[in-house]
């Protein structure tokens, strides 16, 4: 609209710095912004409590804001859960349907943003700074590092879709699929790139973004190491106030989340496994509460021995047995088919990146494709595009997921990432876990394709077998007297459809029949070793033996159609189709899963201890212990008293946590490029900043704010008058009062008559109208900053005023017509600490 001149470097102070007069740099303060030093006093709330006074005498020291409120909000989900267990998972099933309906491109969009932000700063200057002092060297060595973190950031999750995902993508209903005309190879490439997009760049640039910038502040900065201390570059020492606290709090809620449906969930698929072995242990609640404590055991053990020794340890273990599980299937099956695969898959992967990463099923989710009729009409029939709720079943639920899992793991990351560069930290902590995943979906995936097609084309299919006649608890004559199959004959006939779920049989049920009815001695003997015909009697104990897998596998188990399998068995489905080792591939897995979950559990028992202490590194033994068994007894209560319904609600309820904190990332990416740039003296942390911070109202006591903010909620266009009257000129003054309060009138005219008359378009117009007058605001906004010198960019702005015009007026007004320039308070001047002195405090940090 017009321009101002800039301020010197300096800023804010009494000079003129053009021919207006001094009144035009009053009432501008210097931003109270000033890193950890050692004279620095400590802000947080604390609680400390020690029961003795010999050393080793048991103490409490955490934060009694955010652990209280914590505990309160995780008790209050638990009994909800378990009280009304349909009705909390009814009500986060439809809030999880509603987040992806409305911020589908959200998740999606922000994702890219973040990506390109730490490609930025991996490829300019700033990839040189080290997340500590300069002379710091990295704790740990890149090996053990690497297994810490990837056994951290990716648990339990390669196990459990490792196979699974590919084989949904390939033969469930998608975008893909839904294409009668593509290639079977295609559609078998398609779910591989899928796989990888979910377990790619976009999935592992949510811990970077955390890791790196919490490993900054803390580090390099002397920052508390909890999650509030992310957001310093933006508040300041607001972090210390509600809003810090709000942060934690959050963090904490969705880590235990996270963590707690992790082990809740996962021991289904561990007592599933086991039972995939043996089928005497039952896929029970009891043995799941039983698998959830013998976790729970060996996590707090790990927890309690600390970062060093426990956790170390067993993520280097747990790494190297998955390793060792990878390099047998890799040689045990088709290596050469596995190494092109990476490589056409790796290729592939970056050739549609770009799509994948943008794509958010707008067609899908908008109307419904029936417009296929008339565009297929020479077809005989037509099919939609993919259902509409896949991008909520797969890609909404990933990123929810991994995104509220950032506090958790990008806290863990950053703690043992000390003393390497940021181009270090992306090598390590998104290069390295990516190349990892993408090698083993495709020896695990790519292996589960190549059985489940090969088993297609040897005529495997999945039957539908009558539950009661698997039941081997049932008598063969309580199966005779329940069915009334006393007047069968004795051989099989095509018409015993008892043999099937409700006694109507599918296509594959029937083929299967058909082997035995007709005789077909190769198919028999394929599927069951004998080519004897068999006796109704025999046939049934034939199916109970198979365990209901009759027509899935073949006798011998090497040729499996995985697909007939659930999620969490079709890992252990594929590991008995390699023959001889299948048993010791199971056990062998099993235990990688083990260990796996229990670096997870005492990773995030350790970052929730040291999140409610205030970022202290080293939490008291008790605090780690309470937190451990809190997630043992959390995931124990829901799973007892709810079943899976109880953890589900809970898993999604974890996932809806991700819509706030992805727009917190948002923020962090914000942060991250404002505290590396100051650290480089391309902003002036100590330069001139508005009269009011947007966050004052919410912190501070001040009437005489709110007033403000009362007024100008009616009255920001006089404001925006008396601003360009300074600026510019009392023409232009005029014309800006006239169209933003005409704006801001219509607004509030419209708004108020789309809830009083029904006329379509009202809201639309009315939001139209104050988009307007949000521009008019923001434009004005940039003038004042760029005429003191306030560091800022005009999205900022815009945002700034779109959710909180008023208090951007009330800014305005104070640092244009303030009472005069304030002065940042000496004691906020950082000393010169020497060196020596510098080091040794950064040590106990």
């Amino acid at each position: 609209m017009y321009t101002a001149p800039l301020n010197g470097p300096e800023g804010g102070g009494g000079e003129e710095n053009g021919p207006e007069s001094t009144r035009e740099n009053s009432a501008v303060r210097r931003q109270t912004f000033v890193w950890q030093t050692p004279q620095s006093p400590d802000r947080n709330t604390w609680v400390r409590l020690k029961f003795g006074n010999h050393k080793f005498s048991p103490e409490l020291r955490f934060n009694p804001v955010v652990s209280g409120v914590s505990i309160l909000l995780v008790f209050a989900f638990v009994s909800w859960s378990i009280l009304d267990k349909k009705g909390a998972g009814k009500s986060f099933s439809l809030a999880k349907s509603w987040i992806t309906d409305k911020f589908t491109w959200l998740y999606i969009g922000s994702q890219d943003v973040w990506a390109i932000v730490i490609i930025i700063i991996y490829c300019s200057k700033y990839g040189k700074l080290k997340l500590g002092r300069d002379t710091d060297e990295p704790e740990y060595n890149d090996v053990t590092w690497f297994t810490m973190l990837f056994s951290c950031g990716i648990g339990v999750g390669l196990f459990f879709y490792g196979v699974a995902e590919p084989i949904l993508h390939y033969t469930g209903s998608n975008r893909y699929s839904a294409d009668r005309f593509a290639p079977d190879n295609k559609l078998a490439q398609d779910a591989m790139n899928v796989t990888f997009y979910h377990w790619g760049v976009h999935a592992w640039i949510v811990y970077v973004v955390v890791g790196m910038l919490l490993g900054f502040v803390a580090f390099r900065k002397g920052m508390p190491m909890t999650m509030k201390s992310c957001f310093y570059p933006l508040i300041g020492n607001k972090i210390y106030s509600w809003p810090g606290d709000l942060i934690d709090i959050l963090s904490v809620i969705t880590t235990l989340f996270g963590v707690c449906t992790s082990l809740g969930l996962g021991v289904i698929q561990i007592t599933a496994g086991l039972n995939f072995i043996n089928e005497g242990v039952g896929n029970t609640t009891k043995n799941q509460i039983i698998a959830i404590w013998c976790i729970t055991i060996f996590a707090t053990i790990s927890v309690v021995s600390g970062l060093g020794k426990g956790i170390r340890r067993i993520s280097e273990i747990c790494f190297t047995v998955g390793m060792f599980v990878m390099l047998v299937v890799f040689l045990l099956g088709d290596p050469w088919y596995t190494l092109n695969l990476f490589t056409q898959s790796v290729g592939y992967y970056f050739q549609w990146v770009i799509q994948l990463g943008t794509h958010s099923d707008a067609f899908e989710m908008g109307v419904p494709s029936h417009g296929g009729t008339d565009r297929l009409r020479a077809f005989e029939d037509t099919t939609s595009d993919g259902p509409a709720q896949w991008m909520d079943w797969w890609t909404i639920f990933y990123w929810g997921w991994w995104i509220s899992w950032s506090p958790f793991v990008g806290t863990f990351i950053a703690k043992i990432s000390r003393g390497r560069s940021i181009r270090q930290f992306v090598n390590g902590a998104l290069t390295a876990p990516v190349l990892y995943s993408f090698l083993w979906m495709t020896i695990f995936g790519g292996t589960g394709l190549q059985k489940e097609r090969s088993a297609a084309m040897n005529e495997l299919c999945c039957p539908n077998w009558n539950p009661v006649a698997l039941d081997g608890s049932i008598s063969v004559e309580e199966f005779h007297g329940a069915y009334n199959l006393s007047g069968l004959p004795d051989q099989v006939d095509e018409n015993w459809s008892v043999f099937c779920k409700d006694s109507e049989c599918n296509e594959c049920s029937d083929k299967i029949l058909d082997y035995f009815t007709g005789d077909n001695y190769a198919m028999m003997e394929y599927l069951t070793g004998s080519n004897s015909t068999r006796t109704f009697n025999e046939f049934l104990g034939v199916l109970r033996n198979s365990r209901g897998r009759l027509g899935t596998k073949s006798y011998n188990n090497l040729e499996t159609r995985l697909s007939c399998y659930n999620a969490d068995e079709m890992w252990f489905a594929m590991m008995f189709s390699f023959g001889d080792l299948g048993f010791f591939l199971s056990v062998f897995s099993m235990i990688a899963i083990i260990l796996y979950f229990v670096t997870s559990s005492d990773s995030g028992s350790l970052i929730i201890d040291i999140i409610s202490a205030n970022g202290d590194q080293e939490p008291p033994v008790l605090q780690r212990l309470f937190w451990a068994i809190m997630e043992g007894a959390t995931a124990t209560a829901l799973l007892a008293a709810g079943g899976t319904d109880s953890l589900k609600a809970l898993q999604t309820a974890s996932v809806i946590t991700g819509l706030p904190y992805t727009i917190l990332l948002c923020f962090m990416c914000v942060s991250l490029w404002r505290a590396l740039a100051m650290e480089c003296n391309d902003i002036d942390p100590y330069g001139p900043d508005f009269a009011a911070g947007l966050l004052d109202p919410l912190t501070e006591l001040r009437p005489e704010l709110w007033a403000g903010i009362l007024r100008e909620t009616f009255l920001t266009p006089y404001t925006l008058y008396r601003v360009a009257k300074d600026l510019d000129s009392k023409c232009t003054a005029v014309m800006v009062f006239l169209v933003s309060g005409f704006s801001l009138f219509t607004f509030v005219i419209l708004l108020i008559a789309n809830y009083c008359i029904e006329v379509t378009g009202l809201l639309a117009l009315s939001l139209v109208f104050y988009l307007f007058f949000v521009c008019m605001v923001a434009a004005n906004r940039v003038a004042v900053r760029l005429n003191k010198g306030i560091n800022g960019n005009p999205v900022e702005d815009f945002f700034v005023c779109l959710f909180a015009y008023p208090v951007a007026s009330v800014q305005m007004r104070e640092t244009m017509f303030g009472k005069g320039t304030v002065q940042l308070m000496p004691s906020l001047i950082p000393e010169v600490i020497p060196e020596e002195q510098e080091q040794d405090r950064m040590s106990k940090v």
